[in-house]
């Protein structure tokens, strides 16, 4: 099992402007569920939170009320039950490909053969499985970011967190990688949670996509495209991405949220 849960997950910073402090809101009772294989994607405008909420449902910051739980059970800090893509690989510089994958691996306490054969398991899965001896400044981005992938699901999380993990990334990187990320999903059936901000991504591999606004829920929307999605090229043409995307467009320029 693979469910996620934000319940009524609120989250204030402090900051000092002009010499005096005010508090800032960064996520206001934030609602919804991510189901045992499901993809959601959060997508809003900068400073919407959709950050904020990922990193709090990784355990990587607090909220300030209300609860994350995986399968039921509160999230306290970080966990194997949880992986995190980031934006930028964040590699081990010093290490190579292969050496990052098992570094997660070593920290949940695996050795010997296991940890190598487990490593070379899900770097083949992302196509590495020839640049494993090379570093992270003879990979490509996009290598970079397949490394990042593979650590991440070595460890063979409940939940993949992922955040604008091909932002960074030139457009045709970005494809390659949205198609082998859906090629991903469908072998190994993981919840993942991803944040966007292209709605073209969002269509492509959510089956729900949360659209937020100043911290809020603005809505969920149910995207209709069947699975597996194999030819991205025939769905970006097809007449049902176009009307889901601009059912998101509607409710991301649609006025400011009501409470849920």
């Amino acid at each position: 099992m693979g469910e996620v849960s934000l319940i009524d997950v609120s989250k204030r910073f402090a900051l000092r402007i002009e010499g005096s402090v005010q508090t800032v809101r960064a996520l206001d009772r934030l609602n919804f569920t991510v189901h045992d294989g499901e993809v959601v994607a959060l997508i809003g405008p900068s400073g919407c939170g959709k950050t904020t909420a990922l990193r709090i449902a990784m355990g990587l910051e607090t909220a300030t009320s209300g609860a994350v739980s995986v399968d039921g059970v509160n999230v306290k800090g970080c966990g194997y039950d949880r992986g995190m893509v980031f934006q930028h690989a964040e590699l081990l510089p010093w290490l190579s490909a292969l050496q990052n994958v098992e570094f997660g691996l070593e920290m949940k306490g695996m050795r010997g053969t296991a940890l190598h054969d487990t490593a070379m398991k899900y770097l083949t899965l992302v196509g590495l499985a020839d640049s494993v001896k090379r570093r992270p400044y003879q990979l490509s981005g996009g290598m970079q970011q397949r490394v990042g992938i593979a650590r991440a699901l070595a460890i063979d999380p409940k939940v993949l967190l992922m955040d604008e993990p091909f932002g960074a990334l030139d457009a045709q990187t970005r494809e390659a990688l949205q198609g082998e990320l859906l090629d991903i999903h469908d072998r190994t059936k993981k919840t993942i949670l991803f944040v966007t901000h292209d709605l073209d991504e969002a269509v492509l591999l959510a089956d729900r996509v949360v659209v937020m606004q100043h911290g809020r829920l603005r809505e969920i929307l149910t995207v209709p495209l069947p699975r597996p999605r194999d030819d991205l090229a025939k769905i970006r043409a097809s007449d049902q991405f176009a009307q889901t995307r601009y059912h998101i467009w509607q409710a991301l320029h649609a006025g400011a949220p009501t409470l849920h």
